[in-house]
């Protein structure tokens, strides 16, 4: 696998690339593999779900591939990872696949300079590169062997460059020494390999201190966000960066920094202090990188942005934190009446979880204190926390814990549980970063459990509109689909109704409100009620619709309506329909063939008081199949509407005629993704 991921790396012309595994079942990909860049770079985008704005989760669920040729079109398109990696960088991404499925998808990295195109060979190197790692994963799946790694994705080599002979290398330090100013050498990592004792004087360190270790933690002078950004710039666009800083007191020092495959080389003058370098950090930082800190804390608050109801900002907090930070466990907690209440959680077992919620709060609960106080606390060993609670008892097999207030509006609304499996210092830097982190999650959380209510209420509001069984009428089938729409609240103003006027005849009702919201869903209420009561008094289709359109142009509800109204007579084997800007049914005759019922077209309700609505009696033999819906069912960007319908009529005339809910399945499945609600109602005489 390592020999093809390269392998492909190489061939495309890119530097880097990222290998990711869609387990069977799974709606998730997994970062496996990471070439010509540190895992850490990747931590964010370790798991991403199949829905996730991501190239790679669009090539995989589109199976395409994704080319995405610079900076600005990355914010255009994929605004979560443009402000996460506000670098110059090209990327592709595409799906890894074998026979007919999809085991992956593979993201590959280019410097921001390059063409802004794919030429024919970086396709069809791309392309083949997929079609074998495609084929080493499926030999993996057939084999048993494990396809995610155990710990964390696993990173190729680095290329080993040429090797120097000894009589080149001293003319290379003698070069490098008569240079002004010093020369310091990063490997992808971050890490200095090589430091020159001018580069070491300008530091201020001895060389010995300085080789393996981060700038940023061996100087605590340079741990600030400037200094990691521009060798995350200078790391993932691969041009030239620079950046000046303050070696306290007053030593101004100038940095370049020129990357390659290998690694970054780096040049140090001095320069004036006067010319704008930062100052030094008040307290020197202790502990991880507040500057990697920070990157985490940009990318959650870009993921956060995105979360919906509670659970999202579960998921999304989980997936982002726990890596980020090298949490094994977390959980989200509120209290409610007094009590504790578990809102999510992950790394625990569901036992421990249940017998902490809906538990009351007490202080001998580590969790009251913060939430109640809004004060972090931090215990770094059990011991620490077996002090301040004495009746806790160590049954979760972590070993130091961080209890953070989530804070909205100025108040404390719940708490995260941060959990580690080894003992853990956490130092002042990483404290008030993990607090703001916690701080970014309970606003989220506010905004989401708002979100939930205004979700539940408007469903409840929906499903008591809506009718919850079918009446029964002798001598006629029916079944009815009602699907909401996958954005905004998931409600609308689609609606279907079936109607028994007496043992011989029946009405049917479908329509739509404009609008995906309360105020739509209200309105459909008022108009299945009005369209009811007209037809409950006999009234013919033409006058139901006039009716509930001169209802409807009274209350100005500035929301405009199209409904179809159907009379059935099973006596005499007859409908009659009438439309006010609804799609025309379709009907299935016994022997198959399906057509459009050309009913008259009407205005829709709520414009004109006066509108009249012609109606058209059509046959309705014994066997035949009626199906009435809303254009959600046939409607969908880019595709022609008569195609569409067309296409629905070719599934009625496959369909089973005598097992409608088979026949209502089948078009549901076969709808656009549902941007539009969608009500489906079909109708067959002679059952």
């Amino acid at each position: 696998m390592e020999t093809a991921m390269a392998a492909v790396v190489r061939e495309s012309g890119a530097y880097g690339g990222l290998l990711y595994v869609l387990p069977p079942g799974e709606d998730a990909l997994w970062l496996v593999m990471v070439a010509g860049a540190p895992h850490e770079l990747a931590t964010p985008w370790r798991r991403v779900a199949l829905n996730d704005p991501m190239p790679v989760a669009d090539a995989v669920r589109e199976r395409r591939l994704v080319w995405v040729c610079g900076q600005e079109e990355m914010a255009r398109r994929y605004p979560r990872p443009a402000l996460v990696l506000p670098y110059d960088f090209a990327l592709s991404a595409a799906p890894v696949t074998s026979g007919d499925g999809v085991r992956g998808g593979l993201v590959l990295l280019w410097p921001g300079d390059r063409p802004s195109w794919l030429s024919h060979a970086e396709r069809d190197a791309i392309e083949s590169g997929c079609h074998r790692l495609g084929g080493l994963l499926q030999q993996s799946t057939d084999r048993g062997d494990p396809l995610l790694p155990a710990d964390r994705p696993r990173t190729l080599p680095q290329p080993a460059g040429r090797t120097v002979p000894p009589g080149e290398a001293a003319a290379h330090t003698a070069f490098i020494d008569r240079l002004p100013g010093g020369s310091c050498a990063l490997d992808m990592n971050g890490r200095l390999t090589f430091v020159t004792p001018a580069a070491a004087d300008l530091l201020g360190r001895d060389p010995d201190d300085l080789v393996g270790a981060l700038p940023w933690e061996a100087l605590p002078w340079m741990d600030v966000p400037q200094v990691e950004d521009r060798y995350r710039a200078a790391l993932v666009s691969r041009r030239p960066q620079a950046f000046t800083v303050l070696r306290p007191p007053d030593v101004g020092l100038s940095f370049e920094l020129y990357p390659d495959p290998s690694g970054i080389s780096v040049r140090i003058t001095g320069t004036d202090p006067s010319e704008g370098a930062p100052p030094p950090p008040s307290v020197p930082a202790a502990g991880p990188s507040r500057a990697t800190l920070l990157y985490h804390l940009m990318h959650l608050a870009a993921t956060l942005t995105e979360a919906v109801g509670v659970q999202d900002v579960v998921d999304q907090a989980a997936d982002q934190l726990m890596p980020a930070l090298g949490a094994q466990g977390m959980v989200l907690m509120t209290s409610e009446d007094g009590r504790l209440k578990i809102l999510g959680y992950r790394g625990y077992r569901a036992e421990v979880m249940d017998r902490f919620d809906a538990v009351p709060l007490s202080l001998d609960i580590p969790a009251t204190r913060v939430l109640t106080s809004g004060v972090p606390d931090f215990f770094t060993t059990f011991a620490d926390l077996h002090r301040a609670y004495p009746a806790t008892v160590h049954e979760d097999g972590m070993e130091a814990w961080a209890f953070l207030p989530m804070i909205a509006s100025g108040r404390p609304i719940g708490s995260v549980l941060l959990a580690y499996r080894r003992p853990r210092v956490f130092p002042p830097g990483e404290r008030s970063v993990l607090t703001s982190l916690a701080g970014l999650v309970g606003q989220a959380l506010d905004r989401a459990r708002l979100y939930d209510t205004k979700h539940d209420l408007a469903h409840r509001l929906q499903s008591a509109l809506l009718p919850h069984t079918l009446p029964h009428v002798p001598g006629l089938k029916v079944a009815a689909r009602y699907l909401p729409a996958a954005r905004g609240l998931g409600i609308g103003g689609d609606f279907y109704d079936l109607i028994r006027l007496d043992e011989h005849t029946a009405g049917a009702a479908i329509g739509d409100v404009q609008g995906h919201n309360v105020d739509a869903a209200a309105l459909m209420g008022q108009v299945r009620t009005a369209v009811h009561a007209h037809a409950t008094v006999g009234s013919a289709p033409d006058q139901v619709l006039a009716g509930t359109n001169r209802l409807l142009t009274d209350l100005e509800p500035g929301l405009f309506t199209s409904c179809l109204y159907v009379h059935l007579g099973l006596a005499t084997h007859l409908a009659c329909v009438a439309t006010a800007g609804h799609p025309p049914p379709l009907l299935r005759h016994a022997d198959g063939h399906t057509e459009l019922v050309p009913v008259p077209p009407g205005l829709l309700l709520g414009i004109e008081p006066d509108s009249r609505y012609p109606a058209l009696e059509v046959p309705l033999p014994p066997g035949c199949v009626l199906a009435l819906y809303t254009d959600g069912l046939v409607e969908a960007p880019g595709v022609d509407l008569d195609d569409a319908t067309a296409a629905l009529a070719g599934l009625l005339e496959r369909a089973d005629p005598t097992d409608l809910d088979a026949m209502a399945d089948t078009l549901i499945r076969h709808a656009p993704t549902p941007g539009d609600d969608i009500a489906l109602l079909l109708i067959s005489p002679g059952g």
